[in-house]
């Protein structure tokens, strides 16, 4: 198209310019000369017939072009199908690479767990043959731990120890009898006949000595201290006796000692120093407190009893002679009615006042050695704190010296923990009851008194106040 516009401003320009010379030159020549005639002129040119020659032209072009452009077309789409076919083909691979890896991947953690559970199984199927040799070597036999056995695989060793186990277990089960050695109570060794009861008991049979048996240390066997004759002659004799004693053990490897026989001085001596003080004021404690109840049975036996002598004399106003009465009682009561009838013609405020100084006097006698039980009672818990607390130290001395791999270093400062806190309260709960209960007996004695003194007074008062209006 921009050829076409171009031939067409061509065309146009060129037309004028070619008129414009041919005029100057047709004016100015001269008289043109005769000449020969010339040729015959060319026929002009159509701007018309151009046009449509270039306009054909271009046309022409045009379409070649367009038809190029198609076919480029035509090859990029099927280029570019090709292309996105191969990248599909290729995402397609790097999918199935991908799901191919992980699968890999997985397979590969899967074979590691495998190999980690195998090696573990291996382990545990080391230790558990080790352990099995180790339990029957202690029983006498010895294939697990032999070469032979060693060589197996570890299918045929699993089926080879259980077929021993359960033939050992069999063996053990029963009640089996064979010669053997043990000793006597006083360390003697003997020679006699041992009865096994499966792997958890023995009896031992001899001239010397029969009875069950207790793991001595290293294997060997000692006579138990409670008597079993009549047991082991039984089984071995084949008899069933209704009841078994024995001895029961896991192993006889390690030494059996026989328990102390627990007395109150063994149970003291767990106390130390401390538990000695503790019981020592519990028995003071207790002496206090019968002291003090037979100081107030007293006290308070003699109160009825004076009233009822008293008081006939008092009616007759016979002072003189119940205050000898009262002379022939001893204790508080009849020394608080003898002040009360000594003061009789007093005012009441004052005589009141008599009265409760003679029961305040009398106060320290019947309260004699209760602040001591009740200070008894107090401190004990405290001695028990003490031990538990000194216990505990000497525990924890022995374990930085020796550790913790004997319990029997570490049972005495326990004991001494422990026991001493039972002997505190045991000393301070008794005392404590003792002591509220003493003294509310002297408070009650104490208002028997009062009411005895105000009593024999009163009735003094009611027969002087009738004579007066009789007189």
């Amino acid at each position: 198209m921009k050829r076409l516009h171009i031939a067409l401003i061509a065309l146009a320009l060129a037309a004028p310019l070619a008129a414009q010379d041919q005029k100057p030159a047709a004016a100015s020549a001269p008289a043109p000369a005769p000449v020969a005639p010339a040729a015959p002129a060319a026929p002009p040119v159509s701007v018309d017939e151009a046009y449509r020659k270039e306009f054909a032209f271009l046309s022409a072009q045009k379409r070649e072009l367009a038809a190029q452009l198609e076919k480029q077309k035509a090859a990029a789409a099927q280029q570019q199908a090709a292309l996105n076919n191969e990248i599909a083909a290729l995402e397609a691979r790097v999918l199935s690479l991908d799901t191919e890896s992980q699968n890999l991947a997985e397979q590969t953690t899967v074979a590691e767990e495998s190999a980690i559970a195998n090696e573990e199984t291996s382990s545990l199927l080391e230790a558990t043959f080790a352990q099995a040799a180790s339990s029957m070597e202690a029983l006498g036999d010895t294939t697990l731990g032999s070469d032979a056995f060693n060589a197996l695989p570890d299918g045929e060793k699993t089926t080879q120890m259980f077929a021993l186990a359960a033939a050992k277990l069999a063996a053990l089960s029963t009640v089996r009898k064979e010669p053997g050695k043990f000793f006597l109570a006083d360390g003697t060794e003997v020679e006699g006949q041992l009865v096994r009861i499966g792997n958890i008991a023995v009896y031992g049979i001899s001239d010397r000595g029969t009875g069950a048996l207790a793991p001595a240390g290293g294997g060997a066997l000692k006579l138990w201290r409670d008597p079993a004759d009549d047991i082991a002659q039984a089984l071995a004799n084949n008899q069933t006796p209704p009841v078994i004693k024995t001895y029961l053990f896991e192993s006889a490897a390690n030494a059996v000692s026989e328990p102390k026989k627990q007395t109150f001085f063994t149970w003291m001596e767990k106390g130390g120093p401390i538990g000695y003080i503790t019981i020592g004021l519990g028995f003071l404690a207790g002496l206090f407190a019968i002291l003090r109840a037979i100081f107030l049975f007293q006290a308070g036996s003699a109160v009825n009893p004076l009233i009822e002598a008293v008081s006939p004399l008092v009616r007759q106003r016979r002072l003189n002679d119940a205050i000898e009465t009262c002379k022939r009682f001893k204790g508080s009561a009849a020394r608080v009615v003898t002040a009360a009838l000594r003061n009789v013609d007093r005012e009441r405020e004052h005589l009141e006042d008599i009265i409760s100084e003679a029961i305040l006097h009398e106060s320290t006698r019947l309260n004699r050695f209760g602040a001591m039980i009740l200070m008894i009672a107090g401190v004990a818990p405290l001695l028990g704190l003490l031990g538990t607390v000194t216990g505990m130290i000497q525990t924890f001395d022995v374990i930085t010296e020796f550790g913790t791999s004997d319990p029997k270093l570490l049972a005495g400062g326990i004991a001494v923990a422990l026991v001493t806190t039972e002997q505190g309260l045991l000393v301070a709960i008794p005392c404590l009851l003792l002591g509220n209960l003493l003294s509310g007996w002297a408070d009650r004695i104490k208002d028997d008194m009062e009411k005895g003194a105000l009593k024999v007074i009163n009735l003094y008062q009611d027969q002087r106040d009738f004579g007066s209006k009789a007189a």
